[in-house]
């Protein structure tokens, strides 16, 4: 039985170095951010106030699909 136990412990570790060593995703450096990707970053972190930056995103997304609708409509006609 300990064996089993060794060789499951030795396999955990393994996965999590694996998985500790992985290339994470790279980002840029904040001065090559635009402004959303900076707010994004933001609303995905767990400050406070995060929440409220990922509505005001929401928001935002919602009012410029709305605008869009709007502009593609009045050029049908």
């Amino acid at each position: 039985m300990t064996n089993r136990i060794r060789v499951m412990g030795i396999a955990a570790v393994t996965v999590l170095v694996t998985a500790c060593a992985a290339p994470g995703k790279v980002g840029k450096p904040r001065d090559q951010m635009s402004q959303r990707e900076k707010d994004s970053a933001i609303a995905e972190s767990g400050l406070p106030g995060a929440g409220v930056v990922k509505k005001a995103l929401k928001m935002s997304d919602a009012e410029a699909r709305h605008q869009a609708e709007i502009d593609s409509a009045s050029n049908e006609n």
